[in-house]
């Protein structure tokens, strides 16, 4: 959903940092040959997480749905010299495309891919993370929030992505629309949770950041 005019959108866009060339390639490629290429993060929040990614200056990042490989990129721009990307996606037939595009942008031997269910890897990631980004099934947030803020410090910082999900947030709920019913829970949790301060950024489908305590 276009929560701007498309006039306003291109303004915004075309009054932010450009997007790199790969990413462009990127886009083309997943346009062309991946299913629902509606879901890849896109330039203008794209170049917002690689703004928040700078601006933290992580060493460890952990991103939740990989889908191409686009938002790891991003994310990637912001990381220590020394510093991983750990990224996971439950559809192996993404894995050789986004490895692809990993290994052209230069940080390729940074981003380590892990495939299959979130819920099974983050608990065997030894690592403590300074950024999270969560942008995979939407009724699995709650669930996912709680594996990732075990692998937290205060400070670290935790992005949810897709919150405001096409608006349905504030129309009336289908009894069958498990997913808009789990982020408006999910919402309201960040919200009331002690162990974060939360705000909730429009930012084109909804992006939340939560902060550690």
């Amino acid at each position: 959903m276009h929560f701007l005019s498309p006039i306003l959108e291109s303004y915004i866009a075309n009054n932010s940092e450009g997007e790199p060339e790969l990413l462009q390639e990127l886009t083309r490629e997943t346009h062309l040959k991946v299913i629902q290429p509606r879901m890849i993060t896109g330039h203008f929040q794209g170049r917002v997480l690689s703004m928040l990614s700078k601006i933290i200056n992580p060493r460890y990042i952990l991103e939740i749905g990989t889908y191409t490989g686009y938002s790891a990129l991003c994310l990637a721009e912001g990381l220590k010299k020394e510093g991983e990307l750990h990224t996971i996606e439950v559809n192996e037939e993404l894995h050789g495309m986004q490895r692809k595009y990993f290994d052209k942008s230069g940080f390729g031997t940074q981003i380590k891919q892990h495939t299959g269910d979130a819920l099974e890897i983050i608990p065997n990631l030894n690592h403590t993370f300074d950024l999270i980004f969560i942008d995979a099934q939407k009724v699995n947030y709650d669930g996912y929030f709680e594996a990732v803020i075990q692998k937290t410090k205060p400070g670290s910082v935790i992005l949810s992505d897709n919150v405001l999900w096409s608006g349905k947030v504030v129309e009336p709920v289908q009894k069958s629309d498990k997913a808009t019913a789990s982020l408006l829970k999910y919402n309201q949790k960040l919200k009331e949770d002690p162990r974060v301060e939360t705000v909730l950024l429009p930012i084109r489908d909804g992006l939340t950041l939560s902060r550690v305590r």
